[in-house]
């Protein structure tokens, strides 16, 4: 899920573009494939690249009483900071963020959603989750 920001880098402060995500990421163990769509917004900041954007993916997880793998809509409304390490009009190399963890803009310019959207979905998939809300679990 990757993004040439090299011209809103190079536009004012306050600048943006929206984009629509239709597109598939692959899972921490990448044998399950996660369908993404949505739209984002990327706003220039003095700093940094803002998204800003709600984003659906639809997971596998198992259910909480049955055992039985089902597919758990998610939706995910992202905002994040995306920080350049290089200076568009210098060529320099830029420190990294004070922040721990901060998402970057590779040399290429290029802001990479994958990272971000596999953090929010890890953090939106409910601890026991049900395959449907009356499910009993298999009998005995």
């Amino acid at each position: 899920m990757q993004i040439n920001v090299s011209q809103l880098l190079r536009d004012s402060i306050g600048s943006s573009r929206d984009y629509k995500i239709n597109e598939t990421i692959d899972s921490d163990n990448d044998s399950v494939i996660i369908p993404v769509k949505g739209e984002v917004k990327l706003t220039r900041t003095n700093r940094s690249i803002l998204v800003q954007g709600k984003i659906h993916v639809s997971v596998e997880v198992i259910c909480a009483r049955c055992l039985d793998i089902f597919s758990y809509p998610l939706t995910l409304n992202i905002e994040e900071e995306f920080f350049p390490t290089l200076d568009t009009s210098s060529g320099y190399t830029i420190p990294p963020p004070e922040e721990q963890d901060s998402f970057t803009i590779d040399e290429h310019q290029i802001l990479d959603l994958t990272e971000a959207i596999r953090q929010y979905t890890l953090l939106a998939i409910p601890m026991k989750s049900l395959c449907r809300e009356a499910c009993n679990g298999h009998l005995l």
